[in-house]
């Protein structure tokens, strides 16, 4: 089994920083997939960004240029520097892990940005 845990969220103004974290624990097999999407109020859950287990990253074309995934393989965390914060991005950010065919999702993290 796998947990995943996100962390990081908060409230912060427009054009502000924040750096979220996924963590994975458990019986983990490196390196694995994993990708975070976001969910605002009254609409679907989107993907954000999200890395192969080769290391290839794609964005979402909305966050490009402001949004960096990266991940650290022997902490098993996955991060998201998000900069230049917008309004547009508040939503509850989820983080799934890809391992051994499954799909892992943690509880997310709010992230609330202020104009």
């Amino acid at each position: 089994q796998v947990q995943v845990v996100e962390s990081g969220g908060g409230s912060v103004q427009a054009g502000g920083s924040l750096r979220l974290s996924c963590a994975a624990s458990g019986s983990i097999s490196r390196p694995y997939a994993a990708g975070w999407y976001r969910q605002a109020p009254g609409k679907q859950r989107e993907l954000v960004a999200t890395i192969t287990s080769s290391g290839n990253v794609n964005y979402q074309d909305a966050v490009k240029g402001r949004f960096t995934l990266s991940r650290d393989n022997a902490q098993n965390t996955v991060y998201l520097q998000m900069n230049n914060l917008k309004p547009g991005d508040t939503a509850i950010y989820y983080c799934n892990v890809f391992i051994r065919d499954t799909l892992y999702w943690g509880q997310g993290t709010q992230v609330t940005v202020s104009s």
